[in-house]
Formats: C-alpha cells, structure tokens, sequence
C-alpha cells in the first residue's frame, strides 16, 4: 500500500479529513478500514482482515465503525467549507466499497459542523468511573436529535424497571463471552502491552466496580482490573437503534453513533460501550423485544460526566491509505 495522499492532490480538507476518519471507535480498537485517494475523492473500505471473527461474524460492528469514519470525513470536509458528497455502497461489484466521499461545493460550515468537528480528537472512550451526576434534560433531548438527524433512533433506559433489565441482560452476555475460550483468545490477540498503534492498551481498560457495581464493563486485564471503585449509581445507559439491519443500514447507524458521540463530547459528557448484549445474538433479539420489537439495536452506550482517561493510538492516516494514480 503506497502513502498518503502526494502533494499533487490538493483538494482542500482531504489531508484533514483522512486525519479524521482514522480517529473512529471500533470494536477492540481493531480499526477496520482502508482508504483510497484519487481526484480528490475518498474511497472507505472495509478491511476484511480486521473484521473480530468471534464477536463480529458479520461484520456489523466494523460497519459501524467503518460509517463512524465517514461521519469524521463529513464533518471535516464540511468544517473546511465545502459540501461533503456522500456516495453509500456505490458499486456491487466491489463489495469492500462502502463509500464514496468528495467536497463538493463551497459553504460556510454552520456552528454545529463547527462544534462536532472540534469534538473529533476530543472524543474517546472512558471506562473508568463517572460522577454520580444527572445527565441533565436539554443534553438527553440533544443527544437523541444527534441520533435522529442520522435516521436512526436513540432510546434511553429512564423509564422504571429498563435498567435492572438491560442490567441482567449485559450480566448473562458477559457471562457467556468470558466463558468461551474462543472470545477470550480473540480479546487478549487484541489487547496490548507497551507501545501499539491498534488495540486496546491494558491501561485503558478501567477498575472493576465495587461490590459489583450495576453493569459489568468488559475486563480487558490492566492493571488497574483488580483494583475495585465505586461506580455510579445510577447510570445513564442509551441504545442506538436502526429502522433495518442491512449494510447500508449499519453503515448510517454508524454515522448515527458517531454523531452521538461527538455530541456528547462536545457537551462535556463521556461515554463507553457495552457492547455484550448486541454481540452475542440471543442478548442483541432479547434487547430488540425489550425495546418494542420493530426497529434493531445497533450499539449500546454508558453516558455520564467522566474524569479524564487514557485515549486509545491509532494507525496514522497514511499507514491506511492509497492513493491512485491520476489517469
């Protein structure tokens, strides 16, 4: 794979977009993306060979990471003061092809494209404790118009008895990862020690909460698993769901996500995933009945008011792209 975008590209943002793209979650920090430059546009594809073989058969989760990126590629290119044109799944017979991005038009960015683009080398995932401090309303009604803008649909546990259900539910998925030998393989494959620009590093993994704690965060083995904190008593817990499952539909459930969490970001919030129930398929049909039966659960969120916490690296931008001849 050659370097990133030479300097005979000059389409302004692209360079800033592809810094961008690269700052999406993923599932075990696996980073499931490559990158194409050619006549100013970007081409994301899916990696197949960091797909998680285990807790992403599918690849359901990479596709959500996949449209994470493309959100980051909007929200710069936009931030830039073009218009960003999006193409989804623009040809059958490359199926590794999940979109087409280019700038398009001049525009002045608006504020929120402003606000969200700052939010993207902000934003990462905090597994340690948050402060027993409410979310306050107007930032739940923003987050779920974050989600809403995207097509997908943003459902908050608040009402009596969700929590203790979502709860058990995240306990006995939990359950059923850690006592597979082959999720354990694939997770401790991509947990890191010392210097690693993908994965997770054991020291981004948080304490385990004392006297169990409401939710079992996912134990990544760090040194700081064996100590044991109090979490908060009262989580807010968020499930991002999609009016369908296909490719396409994940890939803006993605976006979706990412726009939440940006979102939330920008508004001082952190955020983590529990991700067991929508990985092990029993939990992902039980969360969707829980929910009303009609649209599917994409990705779970723990949202709250976080101390400072370890980032996790990732691959620099021109390690992940390619950039075509010009013809």
């Amino acid at each position: 794979m050659s370097t990133i975008v030479p300097a005979s590209i000059t389409t302004p943002g692209i360079e800033a977009a592809l810094a961008a793209a690269v700052r999406a979650p993923s599932p075990h920090n696996t980073q499931p993306w490559r990158f194409r430059v050619h006549a100013g546009r970007i081409d994301v594809l899916l990696d197949p060979e960091r797909v998680l073989r285990v807790c992403d058969p599918d690849a359901r989760e990479a596709l959500l990471a996949c449209g994470a990126a493309i959100l980051n590629i909007r929200l710069s290119i936009a931030e830039a003061g073009r218009t960003p044109i999006v193409d989804l799944l623009p040809d059958r017979e490359q199926p590794l092809l999940l979109a087409t991005i280019r700038p398009g038009r001049p525009r002045s960015p608006g504020p929120e494209d402003i606000r969200l683009a700052a939010a993207i080398p902000r934003r990462h995932t905090n597994r340690r404790p948050f402060l027993d401090r409410r979310v306050p309303l107007h930032l739940r009604h923003a987050l779920r118009r974050a989600a809403i803008a995207e097509g997908a649909r943003l459902v908050l546990l608040d009402h009596p008895g969700q929590l203790d259900a979502f709860a058990a539910l995240l306990r006995r998925s939990d359950q059923l990862q850690t006592q597979d030998p082959a999720f354990r393989a694939e997770l401790a494959a991509w947990t890191r020690d010392g210097a690693a620009v993908d994965g997770v590093p054991r020291t981004a993994g948080g304490p385990r909460a004392l006297d169990g704690g409401v939710l079992a965060l996912r134990d990544y083995g760090g040194r700081d698993s064996v100590a044991e904190r109090r979490f908060e008593r009262d989580p807010l817990v968020a499930v991002l769901q999609a009016p369908g499952d296909t490719r396409l539909a994940r890939l803006r459930a993605g976006q979706a996500l990412q726009r939440v969490l940006l979102t939330a970001t920008a508004h001082g919030l952190s955020a983590s995933f529990l991700a067991q129930p929508v990985e092990v398929p029993a939990g992902r049909a039980v969360l969707k009945a829980m929910l009303g039966d009609r649209e599917h659960p994409q990705a779970v969120l723990r949202l709250g008011y976080g101390f400072p916490a370890t980032g996790t690296p990732r691959r620099p931008a021109h390690a992940v792209t390619e950039a075509l001849p010009q013809r």
